[in-house]
């Protein structure tokens, strides 16, 4: 797979499990917000990480 496209998917799935987290303890609005791209950002650290080390970069 593509170096970008594994970074877009990160991002995506960081994104999305982020945002679902504050869910578990009844957060607010703003509590999604942060952590959704707390995830976004993990994912893609993640996903950049992962696609070096199988070459896609």
């Amino acid at each position: 797979m593509d170096g970008k496209k594994m970074v877009w998917w990160g991002m995506m799935i960081g994104s999305t499990v982020g945002g679902a987290l504050p869910y578990l303890w009844g957060g607010g609005i703003v509590s999604y917000l942060v952590w959704g791209g707390i995830g976004g950002i993990a994912g893609i650290w993640l996903a950049f990480k992962l696609a070096k080390a199988t070459g896609a970069f």
